[in-house]
C-alpha cells in the first residue's frame, strides 16, 4: 500500500513539474522572483522533449510501481486520468519536438512581454 501512495505522490508530483514547466511563466507575471526557478525547470522540460530523454521522476515512478504491484494494484483516478496526460498512447519523437517547441515559445514569449513592461517602468 505505501508504494502505491508513493507511486501515485511522483505522478502528481510529476504532473505540478510538466503544468509549472509549461504555465509558469504567467506566475513570473505577477511575481518576477519565479523566474529563478521557473526558467531551469521550463529549460529543462524543453530539453527532455528535444532530446527525447525521461524525466528521473519516470524511472521513480517505475521503480516503486514494480515495488507495489509485488503488493497489490489498485486503478484509481490517478491511472485513468492522470497517466494518459502525461504518457499519452500517441507520443511520437515528432510530437514531442513540437511540445518542446511549444514550452519554449510560451514562455519565451511570457518573458519576453515581461522583460518589456519591466523597461518600461
Amino acid at each position: 500500500m505505501a508504494y502505491y501512495i508513493l507511486t501515485n505522490l511522483v505522478v502528481v508530483v510529476h504532473l505540478v513539474f510538466v503544468l509549472f514547466s509549461v504555465l509558469g511563466g504567467f506566475l513570473v507575471l505577477r511575481w518576477k522572483r519565479f523566474a529563478w526557478i521557473h526558467v531551469p525547470a521550463f529549460l529543462w522540460a524543453a530539453l527532455i522533449e528535444f532530446t527525447g530523454g525521461a524525466c528521473p521522476l519516470t524511472p521513480l515512478e517505475n521503480w516503486l510501481r514494480e515495488r507495489g504491484e509485488a503488493i497489490s494494484y489498485q486503478s484509481g483516478f490517478i491511472e485513468h486520468y492522470i497517466y494518459p496526460l502525461l504518457y499519452p498512447p500517441m507520443l511520437t519523437r515528432h510530437l514531442q519536438i513540437i511540445l518542446g517547441l511549444f514550452v519554449l515559445i510560451v514562455n519565451l514569449g511570457i518573458y519576453l512581454w515581461v522583460f518589456r513592461r519591466t523597461l518600461r517602468h
